[in-house]
């Protein structure tokens, strides 16, 4: 969710500027960099003698405790996702008929009802990739809820993992992977491409 609450309007802003290839190979670049070596750089960023610090103790503010929260963890993961997300939406988008948006306004349409009649509705399909590239890796962050949720964020795939290796609970294991998977199925259904005779709806 904060995920597609972040690259929505960042899809639609990159669609409306001059340089789009630049901006997309920029939001590209960071998915070429190894994840632990992202973890650890958001390790630095975050600790109590780390740039956020820093720049709080300006006002006063420092030192925070950001590492080994849900805020650092689900910053750091939405940061490694963003791509996945942000690029079907923006391939989407491109693929508008600029006449449709044009017709809107002719006819009346304000931004926002263009928005949330004509644009948002023809980019649902963008939207539905996005979530199913997002949501299936984001289930196996095993190394940044290690790094820098430090144990305290307990996902779906963690909790499979202390089950079977740590407490050697296999059938609390077994019951959480089979619920992982059917919300992984019943994810797939619903953002599922539908259509109707060929064409998409």
């Amino acid at each position: 969710l904060v995920t597609l609450l972040v690259s929505y309007p960042t899809a639609l802003f990159l669609s409306r500027t001059k340089h789009k290839q630049l901006w997309l190979l920029l939001i590209i670049l960071p998915t070429w960099v190894n994840l632990l070596l992202k973890a650890y750089a958001f390790i630095g960023i975050f600790s109590q003698t780390g740039t956020v610090n820093n720049f709080l103790s300006l006002f006063g503010l420092a030192p925070q405790e950001f590492l080994f929260t849900d805020f650092s963890f689900l910053t750091v993961a939405a940061y490694i996702e963003l791509p996945f997300m942000i690029l079907p939406i923006f391939n989407s988008i491109e693929e508008l008929p600029g006449s449709l948006i044009a017709a809107s306004r002719d006819l009346g349409a304000t931004k926002w009802d263009t928005f949330r009649r004509v644009i948002f509705p023809l980019t649902m399909n963008g939207v539905r990739s996005g979530v199913q590239a997002v949501f299936i890796p984001s289930l196996s962050l095993f190394m940044l809820t290690r790094l820098i949720g430090g144990n305290r964020v307990i996902t779906l795939g963690t909790a499979v993992e202390q089950h079977f290796l740590v407490t050697q609970n296999w059938g609390m294991g077994s019951t959480i992977g089979v619920v992982l998977i059917v919300a992984m199925i019943i994810l797939m259904f619903i953002t599922r491409d539908r259509r109707k005779g060929g064409v998409s709806e």
